[in-house]
């Protein structure tokens, strides 16, 4: 190692380095680490390596590994300096080799702008105009996929509420079915007595749930749900034209999503079936039907009592909870085929003390150990609506952040190259698909 301040450029040196690539120079170093060193001669003179040293300064750094040349005469350093840069410029590549290697990186999330090509060559190469524009026009990816395909899922924006309210023209009412009075109610509404309508009854998204249907299955798909609490995913899933199959332990939820799928889906080819009983014996009473893709919105342990059926997991101690939720969750792993994906919506609670129990830490293994892969993750950032209400005395007195969001868990049995394959190409018009099938508002 030497120390930069040490090093002593070559005053000709001919070969230019911009900005912006020197900042790709400090970007590679990061990534990488230094493994170039810079070659020096007797006296400390830089014979290659200039564009390095300058991005270590830019990064800070006080020293860089070197090699020392010694014995060339000033004839055989001058030519070293061109040569260097030149000789590099002369080789070629191979074009089919290079893209199956950008794919792949591609494939495993790597940052390609550290290759050091521009977009355009990058498009050109996959031979995918979609990557440029995508590149530089989030609503292009729109476009592609109805959002864009990010870590984080804003349903916040004024397009995602327009087409949630379509949805809810529709006549879907998921919280019919539901004994309000057993669910929990916060500290706040107790202290304003406010009760009934007033209660935390959580409602699923129907875009989100439609996206998701696009995601990670294709149209004629069977989607498995082991938590059916609630209409939306069965209506969604029928008039995405997905066969959908759900079980729910509460008789009285499952007969309000049946009436619903009744009027609402009555010109579908795909009509939704819920099934009632225990989900830890889902086998048996789904008549061990082979799923697609499996998307559910499990109980968030007691945050919510959705009945008062013993075998009701809300109902639960922790830890009976959980054995009977991973039963479940094993139970449904038998009926997924093969190179499936499988879509997890949760949410962390706390326990009597304020902490989290760690529930989504314990979703993740639950699903591991009944031999799924985990493979994605997405924050689902939903509206304020009364959390500006609810988040200042939690902050005053415990220092509790508000939750405004829930978690996407993604999860693939077997390969999932080949359940993408499965799934086709993702073709998504929100703007136009189901108003033109079933009528605006119908």
């Amino acid at each position: 190692m030497i120390p930069l301040e040490d090093l002593i450029p070559y005053i000709n040196n001919s070969r230019t380095h911009s900005e912006e690539q020197v900042n790709q120079i400090a970007s590679s170093i990061k990534e990488f680490g230094f493994l170039n060193p810079v070659i020096i001669d007797e006296d400390n003179g830089l014979i290659a390596g200039h564009g390095r040293v300058m991005a270590a300064k830019k990064l800070g750094m006080e020293e860089v590994p070197f090699v020392r040349a010694e014995g060339l005469t000033e004839a055989q350093k001058k030519a070293y300096v061109i040569a260097d840069n030149q000789l590099a410029l002369n080789a070629g590549w191979d074009l089919d080799k290079l893209k199956l290697e950008v794919d792949n990186l591609i494939e495993l999330d790597f940052d390609t702008d550290l290759l050091g090509f521009s977009d355009d060559f990058i498009s050109d190469l996959l031979d995918d105009d979609e990557y440029l524009e995508a590149s530089e026009n989030t609503s292009t990816i729109k476009e592609y996929f109805g959002i864009p395909p990010f870590t984080v899922i804003n349903a916040r924006e004024g397009s995602w509420q327009e087409r949630k309210r379509f949805w809810l023209k529709k006549g879907i009412e998921s919280e019919l079915g539901r004994d309000a009075n057993t669910f929990n109610i916060s500290e706040w509404m107790k202290e304003k007595g406010k009760t009934g309508g007033d209660t935390n009854q959580s409602i699923f998204d129907p875009v989100l749930c439609e996206i998701m249907y696009k995601w990670f299955s294709k149209e004629g798909a069977v989607i498995l749900d082991p938590f059916a609490g609630g209409s939306v995913r069965g209506v969604v899933a029928s008039i995405c034209n997905r066969f959908y199959i759900g079980n729910d332990i509460s008789e009285k939820q499952i007969k309000e999503n049946r009436r619903q799928s009744e009027n609402i889906c009555v010109e579908s080819k795909f009509p939704p079936v819920w099934t009632i009983g225990d989900s830890k014996n889902i086998c048996s009473l789904t008549d061990s039907v082979q799923a697609d893709m499996m998307f559910s919105c499990p109980p968030y342990y007691n945050l919510e009592i959705y009945s008062d059926d013993a075998n009701d997991i809300s109902n639960m101690s922790y830890d009976d909870f959980l054995f009977s939720y991973r039963k479940i969750i094993s139970e449904c792993f038998l009926l997924l085929k093969e190179n499936s994906f499988a879509v997890w919506v949760i949410g962390d609670v706390r326990c009597k003390q304020g902490n989290y129990i760690n529930f989504l830490g314990d979703t993740i293994s639950a699903f591991i150990d009944a031999g799924f892969r985990y493979y994605n993750e997405a924050v689902y950032v939903g509206c304020i609506g009364s959390a500006s209400l609810r988040a200042s005395r939690p902050m005053k007195t415990s220092r509790k952040l508000c939750k405004v969001h829930q978690n996407i868990l993604v999860f693939v049995k077997g390969d999932a190259n080949s359940a993408a394959k499965k799934c086709g190409d993702i073709e998504i018009n929100i703007s136009e698909e189901l108003t033109n099938t079933y009528g605006e508002g119908n």
